[in-house]
């Protein structure tokens, strides 16, 4: 399919559609050129052979009239056919029954062109015969009478000729012609080489500037030649180029200063977050003695203070996905007791269907899926209903872990966002227990795991009997540590 479709790209090119073009113009002018003048010598050449012939024949009678007597005797037909006859033809005379003939060649008479000769009309006829062309000129004697008029004889002289010599030079017009028509198709297809690398050379040039600059190479650009169509093209892609990349640098400027800005403040961020976090311990232990209001406030100081410090770890985690430092700590994993593993720390493991089959190994970052795993099921018990479910299956080159719930799912205008950053499927929900970031990790270090072409993959979706179902697909054998976008 690919080798056909390359074909089918080579011939609709504008190369072959200019070479195309221009044969056939090419071919057009010199068939018209050449029928006409073929076909213009042709009339001209017959025409000077029949007058030539009808000249021949009129001086020829004029030495043999008049007839001494009517009716002749036929040794004066064969007499008369053997003075009318010469190298170029030779004569047929006929008097009602009688005929006389200078050759022994058979006269192809038409009864067309006798009729015309009874009407008393200086007739000819071009007719073939044998294969070969032949003039046929035909004429009736006229007896003169002693007042000075004349009669007809009922004598009728045909002069039969042969046009081969003329059918010889029509012959090698035809053939002038068809040389001419093929010198100009390789004429035409030359220029139309010439005319298409004036062309394409630019068109070319423009193509791969086009692809450069797709690639990320912004500064690109054109080398403009001459004042013309494709000059401007130039000179615009060129204008473009220079815009395109003022633009998005200014944006990369402005990403990195945001980048830089959120690792600045996170790092800022984790020294006095480790006090307060070590006050809130301190608090957590006395919560419980402090009466009423004091005891709660308490509570709430520790359970905010958490949740700060959890989202100044996730945003330090974002900040090094989008710097392209986050890398991957592989190790040879059974993923199956890693996910266990993942549930028995945080108390999950009697309230998850777990369908976990042991001795499949992959080669991964064992933190990453923990990460993952606790996210994808914390999701769902917080969002989703009860059970909560989470299978394991693996094929030679994949590791598959479905997470699923039995809640209400996800709403189809939801599962586009669904890993957007801070996403907040209700719009009226302004506080949620999570940094609202923990999808968009998980995503992220999904594709961190590489295995040439393969890369892991995150996917939201609904079950055919309703629930949120999650599916996380990584490579067994991850080789990049990540690191790139």
């Amino acid at each position: 399919m690919t080798f056909w479709r390359s074909i089918a790209a080579q011939v609709s090119g504008l190369r072959v559609r200019l070479i195309l073009a221009f044969a056939l113009l090419g071919v057009t002018t010199t068939s018209i050129v050449a029928s006409g003048s073929y076909f213009q010598a042709r009339t001209v050449i017959l025409q000077q052979a029949q007058d030539a012939a009808v000249l021949s024949l009129t001086d020829q009678l004029t030495k043999v009239y008049p007839i001494s007597q009517i009716p002749p005797t036929q040794a004066e037909l064969d007499l008369l056919a053997q003075r009318l006859s010469d190298r170029e033809g030779f004569a047929v005379v006929l008097y009602r029954n009688m005929r006389g003939q200078g050759s022994q060649t058979p006269a192809p008479l038409t009864p067309e062109l006798r009729q015309a000769v009874s009407d008393g009309q200086i007739a000819w006829q071009r007719v073939s015969l044998n294969g070969q062309p032949w003039l046929l000129i035909g004429t009736q004697l006229k007896l003169d009478r002693t007042d000075g008029t004349s009669q007809a004889s009922g004598l009728e002289v045909y002069s039969v000729r042969s046009l081969v010599p003329e059918q010889q030079s029509i012959d090698r017009l035809a053939t002038r012609a068809w040389l001419t028509g093929g010198f100009s198709l390789v004429l035409a297809v030359l220029l139309a080489l010439l005319s298409a690398r004036g062309v394409l050379r630019p068109v070319r040039d423009l193509g791969r500037a086009a692809r450069r600059l797709g690639e990320g190479d912004l500064s690109t650009r054109l080398t403009v030649r001459g004042v013309d169509e494709l000059a401007d093209v130039a000179r615009t892609f060129n204008e473009t180029a220079g815009t395109l990349e003022r633009q998005v640098g200014e944006l990369r400027r402005m990403e990195a200063d945001a980048r830089r800005f959120v690792a600045d403040v996170s790092h800022e961020l984790r020294t006095p977050l480790a006090a307060m976090t070590a006050v809130t311990d301190v608090l957590d232990e006395e919560a419980d003695h402090l009466p009423g209001d004091a005891g709660r406030a308490a509570r709430l100081v520790s359970q905010e203070a958490q949740n700060l410090t959890q989202l100044v770890n996730d945003l330090m985690e974002v900040s090094r996905f989008d710097s392209g430092t986050a890398r991957l700590a592989l190790d040879e994993v059974d993923v199956g007791a890693a996910v266990t593993a993942t549930l028995r720390i945080r108390g999950w493991v009697d309230r998850v269907r777990a369908d976990l089959p042991p001795g499949v190994l992959a080669r991964l970052d064992p933190r990453r899926l923990d990460v993952i795993v606790a996210n994808l099921v914390g999701n769902a018990f917080r969002h989703g209903a009860e059970p909560v479910s989470v299978r394991l299956s693996a094929d030679p080159d994949w590791v598959t872990i479905e997470v699923a719930d039995q809640g209400p799912g996800l709403d189809p205008e939801v599962l586009p966002h669904v890993f957007d950053r801070f996403y907040k499927a209700d719009t009226a929900r302004t506080r949620s227990e999570g940094s609202g970031l923990g999808l968009a990790i998980s995503w992220e270090n999904a594709r961190l795991h590489r295995h040439g072409e393969r890369r892991g993959a995150l996917v939201a979706g609904n079950g055919p009997a309703g629930g949120a179902v999650f599916t996380l697909r990584l490579p067994r054998e991850t080789t990049d540590a990540g690191g790139d976008r």
